[in-house]
């Protein structure tokens, strides 16, 4: 909830959020307006992708070190 107004974020758009505790979750600062930062996750994501992830795919780089 921000800005007066509740998003849902799916772990289907937003797979970085599934394993985390609530606590972790509701962590979260607004450094810059629009823009949002879960320091114990280590996550950063604008207004713009939360409303519209359909924008920015998920993209997984296989690493074969």
């Amino acid at each position: 909830m921000t800005h007066d107004r509740e998003y849902f974020m799916p772990f289907s758009e937003f797979p970085w959020f599934k394993d985390s505790t609530v606590a972790n979750i509701l962590a979260f600062e607004e450094p810059t307006p629009g823009h949002f930062h879960w320091p114990n996750l280590d996550i950063d994501l604008t207004l713009e992708m939360i409303e519209h992830p359909e924008r920015f795919p998920l993209r997984a780089v296989r690493s074969d070190s």
